[in-house]
């Protein structure tokens, strides 16, 4: 294996191959991934308002979006989820 890849061949681990395969699609949209991502540390709502150029509001509902998807209870269950499966 080392020998083919310092060749120039490729080396694919048989488990990270079948674990990409299985990898659930991620059902949220870029949008939504954007604000969960911004919200990973608890940050107020506010926060990600400004950041992303949205209303309060608008960020309270991609987050009620986010958390309804993803079947979780809260927006922290819902950044573990979407870390643990690749999505962030």
């Amino acid at each position: 294996m080392i020998r083919r890849v310092h060749a120039g061949g490729r080396y694919v681990d048989p488990a990270l191959a079948a674990d990409a395969l299985t990898a659930p699609e991620c059902p949220l949209t870029p949008r939504e991934l954007e604000v969960l991502r911004l919200a990973e540390f608890d940050t107020p709502v506010a926060v990600i308002a400004r950041r992303t150029h949205l209303s309060g509001g608008t960020v309270r509902n991609y987050l009620a979006a986010v958390v309804a998807k993803l079947g979780v209870s809260s927006r922290a269950e819902a950044f573990s989820l979407a870390r643990e499966h690749g999505w962030l």
